[in-house]
């Protein structure tokens, strides 16, 4: 199978972007010219690899061939850095200044997006950035979902087990802390389980975990709850009342040693947090783990030790 780096490029850009056309102005040439590569491309793997829906999305076989597509970007990206280096000539100089960071894309849970991942990539992304990074923000649960798709390289996720052709590493548990404003505590200080709830968005299932936990055989505790997807936000709507949640504890701490929020429950609740990237040599992919698991040293709760 002869495939074509054009046509792999035209696939992987017309999947981010959503649609042929903001594929087309993405890599500066006609959506005529992307439909027909991926004709092309389509034609050289014998299968369909798009959905043409809006956004267009990849079948089964086009996100094992957009993996690939990926995957072939990024070596290219880190082949042209390593040619581009500053040499003694002209030709050498102006390759260097022509060298493009590699774009990697990489798929973080909102809570350590939102207090330990910027700072950690900040020396790789900033005036000399190394690399590009287009950060997907999603819930740690299904951040491995992007890896198997192709959508990411990375991805900081809840699940221990590798996806296929990728590595697996410990990073440590983001601890997370039952808290409410004083005035929820105490107008529900005797069930406090029956309190409004905020929750991130539909897909954040850490305050149900805590209720499971706290109910009896066969209850199924369900009680008033507020969607505020985004996290300082978040957090800004437990300080006002509005109801109690699980608050990473760098955002809690300030505002219980200030009496702003109060504990419901002493036990913090702990969240693993594994780094998986595809096994592929990549220097830039390489820093950006190296980063991340030096970060997290300290950032996080260290993980349990294995009896």
């Amino acid at each position: 199978m002869d495939l074509d780096l054009g046509q792999l490029r035209a696939l992987a850009a017309v999947v981010d972007a959503g649609t042929l056309e903001a594929g087309a102005r993405q890599l500066h040439i006609t959506t005529s010219a992307v439909s027909q590569r991926l004709r092309a491309l389509e034609s050289a793997t014998g299968r369909v690899l798009l959905v043409r829906s809006r956004p267009v999305r990849p079948t089964a076989s086009g996100e094992r061939v957009l993996q690939l597509a990926r995957q072939v970007s990024l070596l290219v990206a880190d082949a042209s850095a390593a040619l581009g280096a500053p040499g003694d000539d002209a030709e050498g100089a102006a390759s260097a200044r022509k060298a493009r960071p590699p774009v990697l894309p990489l798929a973080v849970n909102a809570d350590s997006l939102a207090t330990w991942v910027l700072p950690a990539l900040a020396h790789l992304a900033g005036t000399d950035a190394e690399v590009c990074l287009d950060l997907r923000r999603e819930d740690q649960a299904r951040t491995a979902r992007l890896l198997r798709d192709g959508t990411v390289v990375g991805a900081i996720t809840a699940d221990a087990v590798a996806v296929p052709g990728c590595s697996v590493r410990p990073l440590g548990a983001m601890r997370y802390l039952a808290v409410a404003a004083p005035e929820v505590a105490q107008r529900w200080r005797s069930h406090p389980e029956s309190a409004p709830v905020v929750v991130f968005d539909r897909d954040d299932e850490l305050q149900d975990d805590w209720l499971a936990a706290r109910a009896g055989a066969g209850e199924r505790l369900d009680p008033p709850r507020h969607h505020v997807p985004a996290s300082v936000d978040f957090s800004e709507a437990v300080r006002l009342g509005w109801g109690w949640a699980l608050l990473p504890r760098v955002h809690a701490a300030a505002d219980l040693s200030a009496g702003r929020l109060v504990l419901l429950d002493e036990a913090p609740v702990d969240v693993p947090l594994f780094w998986q990237q595809w096994k592929l040599r990549s220097p830039a992919l390489d820093a950006v783990a190296a980063a991340l698991l030096s970060a997290a040293r300290t950032a996080l709760v260290p993980p349990p030790t294995s009896p």
